[in-house]
């Protein structure tokens, strides 16, 4: 299965971001000052000015391989990730990512892999759980299940972070499943109704 990503909240704006900047100064919102917004925010991105940009927050939901969750858990500074774990519960319909640039056969066989990788974990559950006990028989038995296999993770980052985020996982030597994760993370904020963000994408040439 395709990894995937929803926006499910957002908090800020343009306008937020730059009444920040302007705490230093004042927090007087006119209609000139409004007009400034664009520039300003320019300005500050241009200059590493970033902090007025962790004023907001973007919040996703995403279905994510082993190795994707391990590439976002890699960024903790303005991160806030919480993940579906099988430590604490038994995962009863697990999916796996299959990668789409792969050869049919090749996919046909990671399929499989995971379908016997889930079988082996099920099993290993009931026979463990009489001797170990139920959390311990959870636990360990994670160890049958692949890379391949997707979990939910809740996903928020500041502006600036994902700003960072973006600057390191769109690059072209990115592995292609974080590539694609970020892409459409933009491109979700890109269309958040009326576009809130707007002159601070522009901002940062997004």
């Amino acid at each position: 299965m395709k990894n995937t990503v929803e926006l499910i909240g957002h908090y800020g704006s343009d306008e937020t971001h730059a009444l920040s900047a302007w705490t230093s100064t004042s927090r007087e919102l006119t209609q000139a000052k409004r007009e400034r917004i664009p520039a300003l925010l320019k300005m500050l991105a241009d200059n590493g000015h970033h902090t007025p940009f962790e004023k907001s927050m973007l919040h996703f939901l995403c279905r994510v391989d082993t190795a994707t969750h391990i590439h976002l858990l890699k960024h903790r500074i303005g991160v806030s990730i919480n993940g579906e774990s099988a430590r604490y519960k038994e995962l009863y319909d697990p999916t796996p990512h299959v990668p789409q640039d792969w050869p049919d056969g090749l996919k046909m066989d990671v399929w499989l892999h995971h379908t016997k990788s889930v079988e082996l974990y099920k099993s290993a559950i009931k026979e463990l759980e009489p001797a170990i006990g139920r959390k311990r028989a959870k636990e360990s038995a994670r160890m049958f299940l692949p890379y391949s296999n997707q979990l939910t993770l809740d996903v928020s980052f500041n502006f600036r972070s994902f700003v960072h985020f973006l600057g390191l996982r769109m690059k072209p030597d990115a592995q292609v499943e974080v590539r694609e994760l970020a892409e459409d993370m933009l491109r979700l904020v890109k269309d958040i109704d009326g576009n809130p963000f707007k002159h601070t994408l522009e901002a940062f040439n997004l």
